[in-house]
């Protein structure tokens, strides 16, 4: 066994949605500084292999729970993208309405100039403040009934234009915050990664071997697994999918389909059953029933460690298949390979 196989604290979710991306620029600061006093660059000639794997392994550990705080911070970005456009074509549909109704007035305007002159109240109405225009027009007592309802409409179209814009604009500040939350966990990511290889790399071939070996072993005192088939059809389906995913290389941020990471990984192999999970491991152990590891069945998602930052498909025989860390590919391994944390059925 191998150090990052051991559990850690439970992670936190996203907060409201104004909050949210204060709550992740804080959490990424706290990780980016964690990440600067990480391991050093190389092996100490002075440390056994196992010492310098277990760093290599607590590394991996800590870039994986960085990975799921980046796919939550780019699920954010893309929901913010969503309400982003849908503000703006809202804003667009609103001014064509409101120019529509303008366009109407100033055809009523356009005819009384053309048979003797403008109709000091229409003037008004035109102008670039209506708001008056009702106040000032019951003075005048020159609006007709359908004109005052023109009006009436044309104001509340660009009030609810003005509303429109700065909901548009306020989220478009959250996006680009979000954006650069995104960065910075990228960021952590890459330097603890680049921290592992350089660890690795800095061992003998066959302690590098040894490790990989490790990585695959099981636990002892599992209970005795169900030897039933996929619960559902939707379940052989995405087990079939992530079968062929095997050999896939492991890819941080990706969900395929040329290579995944854990989360990404059991994400396509759904969708491939036309099934939608979430993007992050610790939103997938809540996707479908909880169910106990002696009933695990194959499709089931089963989540590592307590926090759930690491998560694979049960694939039957006691193996599961997911995507274990940069370098390796998506493969089978034993199912207690971690501390299993929860069993879910989608």
């Amino acid at each position: 066994m191998v150090s990052h196989r051991r559990s850690s604290h439970p992670g936190s979710g996203l907060g409201s949605r104004g909050s949210a991306a204060v709550a992740l620029s804080a959490a990424a600061a706290a990780t980016a500084a964690a990440a600067l006093g990480a391991a050093p660059a190389g092996a100490d000639p002075r440390q056994s292999p196992e010492a310098t794997r277990a760093k290599v392994d607590r590394l991996y550990e800590e870039a994986e729970k960085a990975t799921e705080q980046y796919n939550r911070a780019t699920e954010r970005v893309e929901r913010l993208r969503a309400l982003v456009d849908q503000a703006q074509d809202s804003a667009a549909r609103g001014q064509e309405s409101v120019n529509r109704m303008r366009g109407a007035l100033g055809s009523v305007a356009g005819a009384q100039y053309r048979s003797g002159g403008i109709d000091p109240a229409l003037a008004l109405l035109l102008s670039s403040d209506p708001d008056s225009y009702l106040d000032k027009a019951s003075v005048l007592d020159r609006v007709g009934e359908r004109q005052s309802g023109t009006l009436r409409e044309l104001k509340q179209a660009q009030r609810r234009l003005g509303q429109v814009r700065m909901e548009a604009a306020h989220d478009l500040t959250e996006l680009e915050r979000s954006r650069a939350v995104v960065a910075r966990h990228k960021h952590t990511v890459e330097g603890k990664l680049a921290q592992a290889r350089r660890l690795l790399n800095s061992l003998p071939a066959s302690d590098r071997e040894s490790y990989d070996r490790a990585s695959r072993s099981g636990r002892d005192g599992l209970p005795v697994l169900s030897g039933a088939g996929p619960a559902s059809a939707r379940a052989s389906a995405a087990v079939l999918a992530a079968r062929r995913a095997v050999g896939r290389p492991y890819v941080w941020g990706a969900n395929g389909p040329s290579g995944f990471d854990c989360s990404g990984l059991t994400q396509w192999s759904y969708a491939q059953a036309g099934v939608g999970l979430p993007r992050t491991s610790q939103a997938q152990r809540y996707a479908g029933r909880q169910v106990s590891l002696s009933e695990a069945r194959p499709g089931d998602l089963v989540a590592y460690r307590d926090d759930a930052s690491h998560i694979a498909m049960y694939a039957g025989n006691g193996q599961v298949i997911h995507a274990p860390y940069p370098g390796a590919s998506v493969r089978y391994d034993p199912v207690g390979m971690m501390p299993v944390s929860s069993v879910t059925r989608v």
